[in-house]
Formats: C-alpha cells, structure tokens, sequence
C-alpha cells in the first residue's frame, strides 16, 4: 500500500526519501555518519512540490527494532505536521482586479518557448549521437 499513496525514491546523498504529497510530508532515512546509526529527516512539501528544508531531525540506532523505527518516524512527521498548522487568520487584503477576464479551460502552467528550444536541443543531440553511433557501428 506504501508505494500506491506515497512516491518512494532515492536522493543524492544516497537516503531513501519517502514523499506523500496527500499530506504534504516527507521523511528521509539516511546514513547518520557515525557506525550503526541513521539519521531521520522530516519536513513538509511546498505548493508547487518542491520539498522544503528539514524541520525535524533525529538519530537512531541500527541495532534499534523496527518499532522504535516507526515510531521515531511518527514522531518527526507530528512535528512537522504540528509546525506547519495554519496561522491565526488575518482579514484578507483587497487584490487588484485586471481588465481582463481569466480565460476558461486554460488550467496548469504552460511550457515557455525557451524551455521548448532547450527541449528540442536536447533531442537533436541525443538523436545526433543515435545517429553518429549507427554510422560509425561503435558502442
């Protein structure tokens, strides 16, 4: 059931990040640095899904069963949830209203003409080097 709600992934450092964007949280577990220890990270995931900085972080021993495990990672995920509570409302401020009318149907964002010649520049060379590779029969 894990891998159907929450995304499961390798990072950089060589952790393992689980993310579960229905909650807008995500736990790492990683080498701690010391022998025999990992290092547990939890923070929150941001409007546009970009992660944001850990809020929580703990230590636990290897040698610890997976009970202490999980329950290390719920505490850090109650942390994270408790920082993350909605601030006090504030009255909402007037926003400026254009002329324009919003255009229907048109939802997401949309690719601009640079990320669209970046894309394209980036098929020609794989596709020259597919192509270069073929002619020249090496691998």
């Amino acid at each position: 059931m894990l891998w159907r709600r929450h995304t499961v992934y390798r990072d950089r450092a060589g952790g393992v990040v689980i993310r579960g964007e229905h909650v807008q949280r995500w736990i790492s577990l990683a080498p701690s640095g010391r022998r025999d220890e990992i290092l547990l990270r939890a923070g929150r995931i941001l409007d546009g899904g970009t992660t944001a900085p850990a809020r929580s972080e703990t230590v636990v021993p290897l040698r610890a069963g997976t009970g202490e495990l999980a329950t290390a990672c719920r505490r850090l995920l109650a942390e994270t949830a408790a920082d993350a509570a909605p601030p006090a409302p504030v009255a909402p401020a007037r926003a400026k209203r254009s002329g324009k009318p919003k255009r229907p149907g048109r939802k997401g964002k949309r690719m601009s003409l640079t990320s669209w010649m970046v894309l394209a520049c980036v098929a020609g060379a794989v596709a020259l080097y597919a192509y270069g590779t073929a002619t020249t029969g090496t691998h």
